[in-house]
């Protein structure tokens, strides 16, 4: 695998394989996801690909701003850099974060307008979305919905083979994203009877 990063203005840091090619010689078992895990300074972004139990990494990295553009202008570049991704990796499915309403008003705000533009980038391409709190995804990966952001990434490193790559926590969480998206997926849905079902079924959903 051939690992590049670009950190200057204009350009996607990104660790990138080769490009899938989503025509009609995909197998129906196969599944791209892309998973987002948004900010108006830095956004990570993940594809992966399962194909049966094997999951791989086509490509990821991040889409980085800087704090002197203005937010409009921010927003902009998000959206179309998640569109120059969607484009090339042909995802089937899009995943993101969800808002994390522990965050101040100001951070919540600005995250709302990262996760907006990247979900419209998503729908304009007519892929299906789905959004994930942070414990959903910690709890999906490790087993654990309070693991801190270096155990997430070790647990993405180890799943995709990735254990001597250099990742920032930006991408390694959008990664992590995409595949809790596929663990989600890959859970038989029942049909649940009542309350006490509900939270016996999805306990990473209740705050303590």
């Amino acid at each position: 695998m051939h690992l590049s990063t670009a950190e200057t203005e204009g350009t996607i840091s990104a660790i990138v394989s080769r490009s899938p090619r989503r025509t009609m010689r995909r197998k129906r078992q196969t599944l791209v996801v892309l998973g987002v895990d948004p900010g108006t300074l830095v956004s990570g972004y993940g594809v992966v690909e399962q194909n049966g139990s094997i999951v791989r990494l086509l490509g990821c990295g991040t889409i980085n701003n800087r704090s002197t553009k203005s937010m409009p202008l921010r927003l902009k570049k998000i959206y179309s850099e998640l569109s120059t991704v969607i484009t090339q990796f042909k995802p089937d499915e899009f995943a993101i974060e969800s808002a994390f309403y522990g965050k101040n008003a100001q951070s919540a705000l600005k995250l709302g307008h990262a996760r907006g533009v990247s979900i419209l980038a998503a729908v304009e391409h007519e892929i299906p979305t789905t959004e994930y709190s942070p414990r959903e995804v910690k709890h999906a990966v490790v087993g654990n919905g309070a693991a801190s952001k270096e155990q997430v990434q070790f647990m993405v490193k180890s799943m995709l083979g990735l254990a001597d790559a250099r990742m920032l926590h930006d991408t390694s969480d959008a990664l992590a994203i995409a595949i809790c998206h596929l663990h989600r997926l890959a859970r038989p849905k029942t049909k649940l009877k009542d309350w006490k079902s509900y939270i016996a079924a999805h306990p990473e959903r209740v705050k303590a």
